[in-house]
């Protein structure tokens, strides 16, 4: 008696295939679910602690902004021989003359290092400041005030060789 025997091996079926399809959108789902878990855990979206407070500061912020845009005052900033140097005009392009300068040089990325140079008038609408031996990138954040009470604010990015 001889017997034949078909070997149909394995067959796909119906059922394979809604198994796989439905491990595979399982594993995305929680994969997903992990992914969107530790990004809430590390960030919940709050920028600030005091949102309203950060509110008013800015509308405080755009109105000095608009006051010192209709002041009509220019600043240049820059290191010369060593020193940070700031000059201020007017609007008629003169010295902007007895103003007293307060300022603050930082790093760019880090607040490491702070620190506040002394400014002092050396020629008309020319002040300047020592702040020691530096190199790199440093940002210089400044206010003027002339004797009426007249408010200059610059930021300027420095940089020493």
């Amino acid at each position: 008696m001889s017997m034949t025997q078909t070997d149909q091996g394995f067959r796909v079926r119906g059922w394979h295939v809604l198994v796989a399809m439905i491990a595979f959108f399982g594993i995305i789902t929680a994969v997903n679910a992990v992914m969107i878990t530790l990004a809430i855990q590390s960030f919940p979206g709050q920028v600030s602690v005091t949102p309203y407070e950060d509110g008013v500061a800015y509308n405080k912020k755009l109105a000095q902004m608009a006051a010192q845009e209709s002041l009509g005052w220019r600043a240049a900033a820059g290191v010369e021989d060593g020193q940070v140097v700031v000059r201020l005009k007017d609007r008629l392009n003169g010295p902007v003359e007895g103003a007293r300068l307060t300022g603050r040089l930082e790093r760019p990325a880090t607040e490491a290092g702070r620190l506040t140079p002394a400014f002092k008038e050396i020629e008309p609408g020319v002040y300047a400041a020592r702040p020691g031996r530096l190199d790199g990138a440093w940002d210089l954040t400044f206010t003027a005030v002339d004797g009426a009470g007249r408010r200059f604010e610059g930021e300027r990015r420095l940089m020493w060789r």
